[in-house]
């Protein structure tokens, strides 16, 4: 089964920062939009942000100002540069990407925990 490759995630002070990446393996052809989620312990997975292959990003507003998503086309990477964590923040963050075709693809999961 074909899955993307996070890394980044940890433990951090609130306040502090971290940037998590995630790589599609060069074998999913055709992705448009790359994104992160997040899931909380007993709580739905929520989009973090998106961007589209051109460039275009759709942020959700508890994250706007703190939270930036950024890609490499050529390497198939999407990041997310993330500062002024909040306790709030803390979950298990999900890379996907979802290709022309309708298929998405999810990675396993990377552990963000903000300390108070």
């Amino acid at each position: 089964q074909v899955q993307l490759v996070e890394s980044g995630g940890g433990l951090v002070q609130a306040g502090g920062s971290l940037r998590l990446s995630c790589a599609a393996p060069i074998n999913i052809f055709g992705i448009s939009t790359m994104g992160w989620y997040r899931q909380a312990p007993g709580n739905q997975r929520d989009l973090v942000a998106t961007i589209a292959t051109g460039g275009v990003t759709d942020t959700a507003d508890s994250v706007k100002g703190r939270f930036t998503i950024s890609r490499d086309n050529a390497k198939n990477t999407v990041y997310l540069q993330m500062n002024s964590l909040k306790p709030e923040d803390t979950a298990v963050y999900y890379c996907a990407a979802r290709t022309m075709f309708g298929r998405t693809f999810w990675g396993p999961g990377t552990q963000v925990t903000v300390s108070s």
